[in-house]
């Protein structure tokens, strides 16, 4: 007799069924992306705003030449160490003023700013696929990389879309 933990649910038998026959029906056309010289920041703001984890690197032509994603933000940061320089004097003034006139307020630092470029460290590495690749064959790679996103590209290598492991998965139907 197996034991079973409470409230555990119950393992279904249904059958699921990938519908989708290739790349183009499973992905997510016009990506959001990153352009390779945007800075850290930028691209931190951006996949903030939009609520991702990652998005491809492009070229200015429009090719994928890699993926930057929170895991590259974290190495960068446990790598870099940052020595902030001693204070001017006149920083430490309390008499300094904003330019409306309004004193600044206490505790006023001054920021140093990462000028980092997104592609000094992301993940250079592209795994593509043609909008024509049959979906069975997108899920084999997306396992035998170990990846969660496959960009799709045109013919003449330009990113058109991307299919993540969340794509698949939301076209997974009942059999």
């Amino acid at each position: 007799m197996a034991a079973t933990t409470r409230n555990a649910p119950v393992p279904s038998k249904t059958t699921l069924v990938l519908k989708p026959a290739t790349a183009q029906n499973l992905m997510t056309s016009n990506p959001v992306s990153i352009d390779e010289q945007a800075t850290l920041h930028e691209a931190l703001v951006l996949l903030v705003d939009r609520s991702i984890h990652a998005a491809p690197v492009i070229d200015e032509a429009g090719r994928p030449i890699g993926v930057f994603s929170t895991s590259d933000i974290v190495v960068h940061d446990r790598e870099s160490v940052t020595h902030l320089n001693r204070l001017p004097e006149f920083y430490s003034r309390t008499d300094l003023t904003m330019p409306n006139g309004e004193e600044l307020p206490k505790g006023y630092q001054v920021q140093q700013v990462d000028r980092t470029r997104v592609s000094d460290i992301m993940t250079p590495t592209v795994f593509a696929v043609s909008p024509e690749t049959p979906a069975a064959t997108i899920v084999n790679e997306m396992l035998a990389r170990r990846v969660h996103r496959l960009f799709v590209v045109d013919g003449s290598g330009v990113l058109v879309g991307v299919i993540t492991s969340f794509d698949v998965l939301r076209h997974l139907e009942p059999a």
